[in-house]
């Protein structure tokens, strides 16, 4: 067995299992955990997901999101026991690995295209609208 091997079956048992399927150009919220003397309070980060990099777990996603006409990047350990979750708000459709680019674009330059949904999604019926009783 390589050393390699014997790192992963022991940090097996910490790999977290709810993380949902996440791409790059993908906008998340990272519900981060964050503890102040003996109180505990969860803070939301929203942004786009520019990179994924390592793998197990040293598995690291860098977020990032503009505050006041200001770029703000948060690097997150994906397993980390400080993150209570991830929720994946809206998908892009992306040609690169890594979206650094994104840091030197401004205004609409900024946006990335939406991902357009499956032919399940075009086919699914539409939710029945209350229709309004005839008028007599």
């Amino acid at each position: 067995m390589s050393t390699q091997q014997i790192i992963e079956s022991v940090t097996a048992d910490l790999l977290k299992t709810d993380v949902p399927e996440m791409e790059i150009g993908d906008t998340v919220n990272v519900h981060c955990r964050i503890i102040e003397g003996d109180k505990e309070r969860t803070q939301i980060f929203q942004g786009v997901l520019i990179s994924r990099a390592g793998r197990g777990i040293s598995e690291m996603i860098t977020v990032r999101r503009i505050v006041d006409n200001q770029g703000v990047e948060r690097i997150f350990p994906l397993h980390s026991p400080r993150i209570s979750k991830y929720e994946v708000v809206r998908r892009a459709e992306v040609r690169r690995a890594k979206l650094y680019y994104l840091r030197d674009r401004q205004g609409k330059q900024r946006r990335l295209r939406e991902k357009r949904r499956g032919l399940e999604a075009v086919l699914a019926p539409a939710p029945a609208a209350p229709s309004a009783a005839p008028a007599q």
